[in-house]
């Protein structure tokens, strides 16, 4: 119960950072991408002002025994730099350039834009699908 309340409390906080951010906006995405024409720097202040309390997560991680809502922490046990994570990342961020929309946004946009969001999401479900097949 307590891990369900602290997932609810986490996503509101992250879909009202979205909307508050306009990062829900795939026109203003693909902005912050068009380097040569009518750039919007609005999505680099959201990223750097993102990266303060998650700064500041890692230092009060480092100095807990166990996390609130979890027996123990789920860090990442690898830092590889191998050809899938280069392959998904050009992947990912050739899908944000051409949809504007990444996993988090295109999720929340269901609920006001389902018609073209639901494009993206269908597109990457089939991906995901397709990269649980070929990965097995």
């Amino acid at each position: 119960m307590k891990q369900a309340a602290v997932a609810l409390i986490a996503g509101l906080l992250f879909g009202a950072g979205l909307a508050f951010s306009g990062m829900g906006d795939p026109a203003r995405v693909q902005a912050f991408l068009d380097l040569f024409g009518h750039w919007d720097p609005t999505l680099a202040f959201v990223m750097g002002g993102a990266m303060i309390p998650m700064a500041l997560a890692w230092l009060v991680q480092k100095r807990l025994a166990r996390p609130f809502a979890c027996e123990s922490f789920d860090l990442p046990g690898t830092s590889l730099l191998d050809r899938q994570l280069v392959a998904g990342a050009v992947l990912f961020g050739a899908g944000w350039g051409i949809g504007g929309l990444c996993p988090g946004p295109a999720v929340a946009d269901l609920a006001i834009a389902p018609a073209s969001a639901g494009i993206f999401v269908a597109a990457m479900l089939a991906g995901m699908g397709l990269h649980r097949i070929t990965t097995r």
